[in-house]
């Protein structure tokens, strides 16, 4: 699949998400990076979305996903479990797979507009095409909501991605990161 083939399977389904019961979009963005993800329930625990990573920080990558999740939300936690399309082009190599993984945030109890928690997501060398022999993503953020329908976030993030003949798994963004969530 080529990333072409990936940026407008993703603009479609971020079109998609805008049809949804309840959605998220969100921004976030570093010294060397941005991302942007889109979200959203197709029926109740059933969410399907989508983003892109645009990273300088260790040579030039951009990764894509789609995404369709199990997901269960209520005033002490949000989670979310699934399956992950990551399509790589990196420096380092080009390839894509199918990865497992989700996310899950817990609210601080004694301040409900808080949240902490993270995410990750992993796929094995048996379910890649191309270059990419496995990646991982993974990142951790504290949540805060400012309005009904808005969250401010600080989080670390890390993409990692082991490619044919490189000698090993490379990191290929990582840092700290501020974002923003609008949830409809």
């Amino acid at each position: 699949m080529k990333l072409t083939s990936l940026l407008l399977s993703t603009a479609a389904l971020l079109t998609a998400t805008l049809t949804c019961q309840a959605g998220s979009l969100d921004l976030n963005l570093s010294d060397e990076a941005v991302q942007f993800d889109a979200s959203g329930e197709l029926a109740p625990g059933i969410a399907v979305g989508g983003g892109i990573l645009d990273s300088d920080d260790r040579g030039d990558t951009t990764q894509g996903h789609l995404q369709v999740l199990g997901v269960d939300r209520n005033n002490r936690y949000d989670m979310g479990v699934g399956a992950r399309w990551t399509q790589l082009d990196t420096d380092f190599g080009d390839g894509g797979g199918l990865g497992l993984g989700g996310y899950g945030y817990v609210y601080v109890p004694s301040l409900p507009a808080m949240s902490v928690g993270g995410y990750a997501f992993y796929t094995p060398d048996v379910v890649t095409a191309g270059d990419l022999e496995d990646s991982a993503e993974y990142g951790v953020r504290a949540r805060y909501a400012f309005a009904p329908n808005v969250d401010g976030y600080v989080g670390y993030r890390r993409l990692r991605g082991d490619f044919d003949g490189t000698g090993g798994a490379r990191t290929l963004d990582s840092g700290a990161n501020v974002g923003v969530q609008l949830n409809f």
